[in-house]
């Protein structure tokens, strides 16, 4: 396999929580490789909104922090960098798109200064080279009369122009990484679609891999090359995204599967029962973390923490699996 182009080693990120902390992130490993489109998965709370941030500098400083790890981008480890030198990287090397637009973009800006604001910090543009590349890149992501939109402020714009906004001022600099933190979830499903088109079409015709974190795993079908499965913390699952569906080796990835919403209801509708622990329960979880919920738990399950490693029957896929039963388990996939 080619190098990646970003490692990230035994990542644990700490949450100050029952006056102590407390990890929400812990000893995650994942590579990014280029040109491919990797899908972070999970339920709400698993740790993989926290996971981009942790990568890209931006933790709240006081509540989180990172325990230890590495995040190696083109031979630096983006954790250890200065705040200046990381600043240089992020928006022109890497760049990050955001749930909701209306929040990270600047109410008090117009959206055109705000696209062009990086060529001009990164590229060194004029202020006039600067707004015409702006324009460019507002038509490039599919707005409508560019010109006139980049005089307007955000609250003027629908939320999917918004997104569209968001994108084009992370990828005007040409960044080799983007990390897309659910970018669609605040939108309707036509305005989805648009945008994973956007995304799937910026990726092929550039040098861009893409980080996509979400929870919907329909929409990640549609999109991702590989994905990685979070749940408390912990990445339970790794495979090439054809291989996952169609046969899931962990428990939890399986339960995600089945949960899907489908267009017709029926009696084997499902859904997992109970909720992911918080990180003040982690610590009262000795051994597999979904072993609570799991509907093959066994004793042995609540021992130890089970390691991440390649099941033996992998069939020559390059997956990971996080459970101690995942040689002897046939579990449910779905059709991608």
């Amino acid at each position: 396999m080619p190098e990646p182009l970003l490692e990230v080693r035994d990542l644990t990120v700490e949450v100050r929580a029952g006056g102590a902390w407390r990890p929400v992130v812990e000893d995650l490993s994942l590579d990014i490789h280029r040109h491919e489109i990797l899908g972070l998965v999970g339920e709400s709370g698993s740790g993989k909104s926290v996971t981009a941030l942790a990568v890209m500098g931006l933790l709240p400083e006081g509540r989180v922090r990172v325990a230890r790890g590495e995040a190696r981008f083109a031979g630096r480890d983006l954790l250890a960098l200065p705040a200046r030198r990381l600043n240089a990287v992020r928006g022109a090397e890497i760049a990050m798109v955001f749930q909701d637009p209306l929040t990270s973009l600047n109410p008090l800006l117009r959206v055109g200064s705000q696209v062009a604001e990086p060529l001009r910090r990164h590229r060194g543009l004029s202020r006039r080279a600067a707004a015409a590349e702006a324009t460019r890149w507002l038509e490039r992501v599919g707005l409508p009369e560019p010109e006139r939109l980049g005089r307007c402020y955000p609250f003027e714009l629908s939320g999917g122009m918004r997104q569209r906004v968001a994108i084009a001022t992370a990828l005007a600099c040409g960044p080799q990484l983007l990390l897309a933190d659910e970018p669609t979830t605040a939108l309707d499903v036509t305005v989805q679609s648009e945008i994973l088109r956007l995304l799937g079409e910026l990726q092929a015709e550039g040098d861009l891999s893409i980080v996509f974190v979400s929870h919907d795993l329909a929409v990640v079908a549609e999109l991702c090359d590989r994905v990685a499965v979070m749940y408390a913390g912990q990445v339970v699952e790794q495979a090439p995204a054809d291989d996952l569906f169609a046969r899931p080796r962990s428990p939890y990835a399986e339960g995600l599967l089945r949960a899907m919403p489908r267009l017709v209801k029926t009696p084997d509708s499902y859904w997992i029962e109970g909720r992911p622990p918080t990180a003040v329960d982690l610590a009262r979880l000795p051994g597999c973390r979904f072993a609570p919920r799991c509907d093959h738990a066994v004793p042995a399950c609540a021992e130890a923490v089970p390691p991440l490693v390649a099941p033996a029957d992998r069939d020559g896929v390059d997956r990971a699996v996080r459970c101690i039963r995942a040689d002897e388990l046939r579990l449910e996939g779905v059709d991608r």
